[in-house]
C-alpha cells in the first residue's frame, strides 16, 4: 500500500480537502482508505450501548458489525499507542492510505495552510512536506498549489505517495 499524508494547523481545512479530493482518487480507479490521528480522547461508543458496556467489563476488543459496514474498538489499556505504520498495517489492503495528522511521521506530505489563520508555514522547519495547499499567494521552500485546484492535488498524491513501510 502506497501513503501520503496531509498535514495543517487545525481549521485549515484538511478534512475538508480530503473529502473533496477522495471520490476524484477513487474515480481514477484507486482504492482508497485513511488513518486520522486526534490530539484528543476518542470515543465512537456511547454510555450505555452493550459494545460500550462489554468494553467497560474489560474486554480488549469489541467488534461491531452489521449488514453495512464493521468497526473495531481496541482498547489500550495502558499500551503505547500504535504507530502510524502498526495501524496502516492493520488497514484491508488497497491501493491508497491518506494519512490526516500525524505530523512527524516519514512520509510525503501536503500542508493545508491558510494564512488569514495566523499560522506560520509548518514546511519551512519540515523538510518532509512536499508542497503547499494555499487559499492565498504564499511563498516556500516547496511548490504552492491553488487549496480549489483539486486536479493537481490528485496528481500530486498520486505522484508522491511512497509504499508503506511495514512496522
Amino acid at each position: 500500500m502506497r501513503v501520503f499524508g496531509v498535514v495543517g494547523f487545525s481549521g485549515s481545512g484538511k478534512t475538508t480537502l480530503l473529502e473533496r479530493i477522495i471520490p476524484s482518487l477513487v474515480a481514477a480507479g484507486q482504492r482508497v482508505s485513511l488513518v486520522k490521528h486526534a490530539h484528543h480522547r476518542v470515543d465512537i461508543d456511547r454510555p450505555g450501548k452493550d459494545s460500550f458496556r462489554l468494553r467497560a467489563a474489560g474486554c480488549a476488543e469489541v467488534l461491531l458489525a452489521s449488514g453495512e459496514r464493521w468497526a473495531l474498538m481496541h482498547e489500550l489499556r495502558g499500551a503505547p499507542e500504535p504507530t502510524l505504520f502498526e495501524l496502516v498495517s492493520r488497514l484491508s489492503p488497497c491501493d491508497l492510505v491518506l494519512i490526516e495528522g500525524f505530523k512527524s511521521m516519514p512520509v510525503p506530505r501536503l500542508e493545508v495552510h491558510r494564512p488569514s489563520l495566523g499560522h506560520r508555514l509548518m514546511c519551512a522547519t519540515d523538510p518532509g512536506i512536499t508542497a503547499v495547499a494555499s487559499d492565498e499567494a504564499v511563498t516556500a521552500r516547496v511548490p504552492v498549489l491553488r487549496l480549489d485546484d483539486l486536479d493537481a492535488i490528485c496528481r500530486l498524491v498520486l505522484d508522491a505517495a511512497i509504499r508503506a513501510p511495514l512496522p
